[in-house]
């Protein structure tokens, strides 16, 4: 059996190690586009923030790791797909044949459409390259410009406000976080930053971006001139799936999946960030580029891949994160949905806010901000859908007794099932 994997991340890295737990015999082979070893890209802001050297971005230590599992690593991008002669066209003019294939190419930084977007200078934070070029110009003192507070965003901003860099942070959207945080969430966020000493611009927009000597100078939309030594573009990713084109696997926003994470095409599965599955609170498709939902579609995948069904019940939308030391998280239907009802409790003085959704008497959704006890309690009653009885009530007076709800729910509800 020769299994082909196009992608070296979480999902790529684990399907190959569980496809060679399955299969003692068969040819296993990662593709990567980079010339490095199998790494994390969530874990290049710890590097730039001094936190890990290069080494602590590898999926896996030692040198041989997948040699002693026979797994052949080679450099090269996928360039075509033919799903009929059962093969796949590479870079370097080679072309690799599969059993079956699974495509884990993850995805691709997307530079907004500025003038200037593109000169030295202007870098994404993606790639271990991009790292290299961000370490060698954010210095302490320089002044740097981050374009995007979304998730990714957030993450890069305290990496390099960790670097002691001088550091504007410019968001078209109204608020930090659009779509991970509320409007009450993300101004408590914004306001830890600026109290931490970072210019926060929200509701502008880069228009133009300008070399003059050895800095940038950036055209704002309101008006104003910004100069950098450094612009780190994080304005949003996409799906890597350009190689697809023309090939009889459907894509929609990513590479379409069912609940066994295989393709419209026999023998081909999709993991990771690239893959288009089923949502798990709304059942709709969804993109969920986050690398605990990378690993299990890796799983899984390869579980299937090998014979052995396996059923993926579909992503959460979760997201945690460390801004400057202000910790906040998101899970699920945060935003509510029709005829449910919410409730909050904010103290934006201390930055601490929650927010529970619930349709009838099930938490769909939450956000949380300032806390770090109980998130695993808030994602295991929204993923269990336990019915909250006359707990609900108890939450809508006090809605830090997460712990107290969880724990006689979900008893009650083993208890049950043991009985039956």
């Amino acid at each position: 059996m020769r299994y082909l994997i196009l992608g070296a991340g979480p999902a790529g890295v684990i399907a190959a190690e569980t496809l060679r737990q399955q299969d003692r015999e068969a040819a296993i082979t990662i593709i990567g586009d980079e010339p490095e070893p199998p790494y994390a890209r969530m874990a290049l802001p710890y590097l730039l923030a001094g936190n890990i050297d290069e080494s602590g971005t590898h999926l896996r230590h030692g040198a041989d790791h997948f040699s002693r599992l026979d797994i052949e690593l080679h450099e090269a991008r996928a360039e075509a797909v033919d799903t009929v002669a059962q093969e796949v066209r590479l870079s370097d003019g080679t072309a690799r044949g599969y059993d079956k294939l699974l495509i884990a190419t993850g995805s691709e930084a997307a530079r907004p459409p500025i003038d200037g977007a593109h000169l030295d200078g202007v870098v994404d934070c993606w790639t271990m390259a991009d790292a290299r070029a961000i370490a060698a110009k954010a210095r302490s003192g320089a002044r740097v410009v981050l374009m995007g507070a979304g998730f990714i965003g957030c993450i890069v901003l305290e990496a390099l406000a960790a670097r002691g860099v001088q550091l504007t942070v410019i968001e078209a959207e109204p608020r930090m976080l659009p779509r991970m945080m509320d409007e009450t969430g993300a101004a408590m966020i914004a306001d830890w930053c600026t109290r931490k000493g970072v210019d926060v611009r929200t509701a502008t927009r880069v228009e133009r971006i300008e070399p003059q000597g050895e800095r940038l100078v950036l055209s704002l939309s309101s008006g104003e001139t910004i100069a950098a030594d450094l612009v780190v573009s994080a304005t949003g990713v996409r799906p890597n799936i350009g190689f697809l084109k023309g090939s009889d696997i459907a894509c929609e926003t990513g590479v379409v999946v069912d609940e066994h994470l295989q393709t419209s095409a026999e023998h081909v599965f999709a993991a990771g960030d690239v893959a288009e599955g089923f949502d798990f609170s709304s059942g709709a498709r969804a993109i969920h580029a986050i690398q605990p939902t990378a690993a299990e579609h890796g799983r899984i995948a390869a579980l299937n891949m090998a014979g052995r069904p396996a059923r993926y019940p579909g992503s959460l939308a979760m997201n945690v994160l460390n801004t400057l030391g202000l910790v906040s998280s998101s899970f699920g239907l945060w935003q509510g949905v029709e005829g449910g009802e919410t409730v909050t409790r904010a103290d934006p003085e201390r930055h601490r806010y929650l927010r529970l959704a619930f349709d009838d008497d099930r938490i769909i959704g939450a956000l949380a901000l300032g806390h770090t006890q109980h998130i695993g309690v808030l994602r295991g009653l929204i993923q269990s859908r336990v019915s909250l009885g006359p707990w609900k009530e108890r939450l809508a007076e006090n809605p830090h007794r997460l712990m107290e709800a969880y724990l006689t729910r979900t008893q009650g509800a083993l208890e049950r099932v043991s009985v039956g």
